[in-house]
């Protein structure tokens, strides 16, 4: 999760949402990602997006059997459709979010019996940091608002 923060960190220095994404195999780093929907003008292009597309892109494979992925929240109902697409064994994430995060929180799209592949969840890894991270984003561009 350190290396999901780091990317987080760059999301951050760009003034994008600061999420970041790995996805590990066989206990390599095979992608790692952060927001980039601001720089790309692209709803589409969060972190696990992009990580899940640069890991099928090196493994030649729609499917990322027997992968993990690693991101510093909870995904979003977009981003859980694509990680059971993707056919992802496991996510770990750092910060529940109570708002919009479909992995538990407010759905359960990545364990939906409904669906033909179930993705195992591990929570609260690394989760204060997690979470500051991304508060302390939101608060500055709060005070940012507030003082124009």
């Amino acid at each position: 999760m350190s290396e999901a923060l780091k990317e987080a960190e760059k999301a951050e220095k760009s003034a994008e949402v600061p999420v970041g994404c790995i996805i590990v195999k066989d206990g390599k780093i095979l992608a790692r990602a952060h927001n980039r929907t601001i720089r790309d003008n692209s709803p589409v292009s969060h972190a696990e997006i992009l990580a899940i597309q640069q890991a099928a892109k090196k493994l030649k494979n729609y499917r990322l059997t027997n992968c993990d992925i690693y991101v510093t929240i909870e995904p979003c109902a977009m981003c859980a459709g694509a990680i059971v697409l993707a056919r992802l064994k496991t996510l770990f994430f750092g910060s529940p979010d109570r708002k919009a995060g479909a992995c538990g929180s407010v759905f359960n799209i990545v364990q939906n019996k409904n669906l033909n592949h179930r993705v195992k969840i591990k929570g609260g890894i690394l989760e204060k940091s997690c979470s500051k991270i991304i508060r302390d984003f939101f608060k500055e561009k709060r005070n940012e608002h507030r003082l124009r």
